[in-house]
């Protein structure tokens, strides 16, 4: 009888694990001007966005993360718990770029510097440092992509 209660215990334990761990972000492409199209993670939700790049060793050329916010508004980004620079660019309802803020560094200590857009985005694209300029995603250029439903 013991064990059988040992053997419950444990996967009620299990059950509960695997009910607070949150499903990886969802994938997408993400084509930018240049051609190149990166793989995406989309960060729709408050956890995933808090969450971004923080305490990642790096990030792959073909990938990017997508933050995907409810309303355009001048929202903003900082580095914090970051280990790499990266570039950030700022989009609004059509995919059209509206901001880009280039090689931005991981931040030291706090507080953290905040990079805000000068006009209303929908969505953030986080991509290696560099990678803006060299794929020409630049003020008025669209990025093509299509969110899953």
């Amino acid at each position: 009888m013991a064990l059988v209660r040992r053997i419950v215990r444990g996967a009620s334990l299990l059950l509960l694990l695997a009910s607070t761990v949150s499903a990886a972000p969802a994938v997408i492409p993400l084509k930018l001007p240049s051609g190149k199209v990166l793989q995406v993670e989309i960060m729709a939700n408050d956890e995933d966005r808090a969450m971004g790049l923080m305490f990642r060793p790096s990030l792959p050329s073909d990938h990017g993360l997508l933050f995907v916010f409810q309303q355009a508004d001048f929202h903003g980004f900082w580095m914090k718990n970051c280990r790499f620079p990266i570039d950030m660019v700022w989009l609004d309802e059509s995919r059209r770029v509206v901001y880009v803020a280039e090689g931005v560094p991981p931040c030291p200590s706090e507080p953290c510097p905040v990079y805000s857009p000068m006009q209303r985005a929908v969505y953030v694209v986080e991509m290696g440092a560099g990678q803006a300029r060299r794929e020409k995603a630049a003020l008025g250029s669209t990025l093509v992509f299509q969110l899953p439903r």
